[in-house]
C-alpha cells in the first residue's frame, strides 16, 4: 500500500465529515476505520477514485455510528441527508484542519500530536514512538485533544502563528522513532505554503530547508555531534540550500520581517560560507539583533552572545553573556566556549564538566564531555612541559 498516498488523503477526507456535519472526533475515528478497511480491499481492487472511496466509506462509518448512538438521535438530520456516492470535490480543505489542530485552547504537545494524528496521517502508535512514550499516553492526549477541539466551530478563522508554532516543535523532535518527524514537518509545511500566501509560512519553510541541508554533517559514523564549524561541508545537500535560500529571497522582499525569515536568514549566512573561517559573523549579529526586537527571546540573546564573539572576539562575546539569564539551558556550554576562546582553558573545562551534567540529550551530554576531556588533556600537557627535566 502506498503510505504516502494515504497520509496525504487523509486530512481532505478528515475534513470533508466535518464539514457535512461530523464532529471532530467521529470524523477521525471513521476516517481511520476507511483507512483499514482500504487496506484490505485496495491491493484486490484498487479505486479509479481514492480520494471519494475514502470518502463514502468514512461517511457511511460515521452514519453507522450515529444511528448506534442513542445519545445522539438529535443528528437524524444529517442522517437522512446521505449523500449518494460519487467523486470527491477537488477542494483543498487541508488549511482549515491545521488551524482546527493549533487551537490555542490546546496544549502546544497536544497540538503537535493531533496535527500529527489528522494532518500528517500518522497512527498513534508512530506518533508514540516519534516522541518516546507509551502508545497508551499518546492515546490519551489526543483523545482529549479531540474532545477539546470537537466544541470549536469549524469556520472559526485560525491563527496563522499558532500554526506555524506547532509546526516549528513537529520540526524540533528530531529524528527518532521509526517516523521522522523532521522530514514529516517538511513535508506538512510544504502542504502549507502551498495553500496559504504568507511570508512567515515560507520563512518557515526556508528555515527548515537550510537546517535539513546539514543534516548528514551533523553527527560522525559513532553518532557522536559534529559541531558546525567542524563539519564537512561537502555533505551539505546543496539542491535544499539553493531552494531554501530562493523562498526565503522571495519572502524577504515583501518587506513583512518576521522571526522565522529572520531565522532563515541566518542559516542562510552559514550555508553561504564555503568554509567556517568565511562566515560572515557580522551579518548574523545584525540579523540576530533584528530577532531579538522581534521576539524578545532569551534564547536569541543568548546565541547572540556566541556570533557577537565570533565577530567582535571572546572578550566581547562574555560581556554579551553576561546581560542573559544564566539559568538558561546551554548558557553554561556557550560560556565554555567562549572561555576557551579567550585562553582560560582552566575555566572552559571546568565549565565543560558543568554543562555535561545539566545537557538532557545523550548527545549532547556525551559531546560535552569529550571537550572538557580534550582540554584537561591540554592541560596536563602544558604542565608536563612546564615542569624541569629532572
Amino acid at each position: 500500500m502506498d503510505e504516502l498516498l494515504f497520509r496525504g488523503l487523509t486530512p481532505s477526507v478528515l475534513t470533508i465529515l466535518v464539514r457535512r456535519g461530523a464532529d471532530f472526533a467521529a470524523a477521525e475515528d471513521a476516517v481511520q476505520d476507511a483507512l483499514v478497511e482500504a487496506v484490505r480491499v485496495w491491493p484486490d481492487d484498487p479505486p479509479r477514485d481514492p480520494k471519494g472511496w475514502l470518502v463514502t466509506v468514512a461517511w457511511r462509518r460515521f452514519l453507522d455510528a450515529t444511528r448506534a448512538d442513542a445519545a445522539r438521535r438529535r443528528r437524524e438530520e444529517v442522517v437522512d441527508e446521505e449523500p449518494g456516492p460519487g467523486p470527491a470535490t477537488a477542494v483543498d480543505d487541508t488549511l482549515q484542519l491545521y488551524f482546527l489542530c493549533a487551537h490555542p485552547s490546546l496544549t502546544p504537545s497536544s497540538a503537535v500530536a493531533l496535527t500529527l494524528r489528522a494532518v500528517g496521517g500518522l497512527t498513534t502508535r508512530q506518533i508514540a514512538r516519534a516522541y518516546l512514550v507509551p502508545e497508551t499516553t499518546m492515546a490519551q492526549r489526543i483523545s482529549r485533544a479531540k474532545r477539546t477541539v470537537s466544541t470549536v466551530r469549524f469556520d472559526q478563522p485560525g491563527d496563522v502563528a499558532t500554526v506555524l508554532r506547532v509546526l516549528y516543535l513537529v520540526f524540533n523532535e528530531g529524528y527518532s522513532g521509526d517516523v521522522d518527524l523532521v522530514v514529516e514537518a517538511i513535508r506538512l509545511t510544504r502542504q502549507l505554503a502551498a495553500s496559504i500566501d504568507h511570508p512567515e509560512v515560507a520563512g518557515l519553510l526556508a528555515l527548515m530547508l537550510l537546517h535539513h541541508a546539514r543534516r548528514a554533517a551533523r553527527t560522525a559514523p559513532d553518532g557522536s555531534l559534529v559541531p558546525l564549524a567542524e563539519q564537512d561541508r561537502g555533505l551539505w545537500d546543496t539542491r535544499l540550500i539553493a531552494e531554501g535560500v530562493t523562498i526565503l529571497q522571495a519572502a524577504l522582499a515583501r518587506d513583512r520581517l518576521g522571526e522565522f525569515q529572520a531565522q532563515a536568514a541566518i542559516a542562510a549566512l552559514h550555508a553561504d560560507a564555503p568554509r567556517a573561517e568565511e562566515t560572515d559573523w557580522v551579518q548574523i549579529v545584525e540579523w540576530y539583533d533584528e530577532l531579538a526586537g522581534l521576539t524578545d527571546s532569551p534564547v536569541v540573546r543568548l546565541n547572540r552572545a556566541v556570533a557577537v564573539g565570533e565577530a567582535d572576539g571572546p572578550r566581547a562575546g562574555l560581556a554579551a553573556l553576561a546581560a542573559v539569564d544564566d539559568a538558561l539551558p546551554r548558557y553554561t556550554a556557550v560560556e565554555a566556549h567562549l572561555r576557551e576562546r579567550d585562553g582560560d582553558l582552566a575555566t572552559a573545562a571546568r565549565l565543560y564538566v558543568e554543562a555535561a551534567r545539566k545537557a538532557v540529550d545523550l548527545a549532547e551530554h556525551a559531546h560535552l564531555t569529550k571537550q572538557a576531556a580534550r582540554l584537561n588533556g591540554q592541560l596536563r600537557s602544558l604542565r608536563d612541559d612546564a615542569e624541569p627535566s629532572p
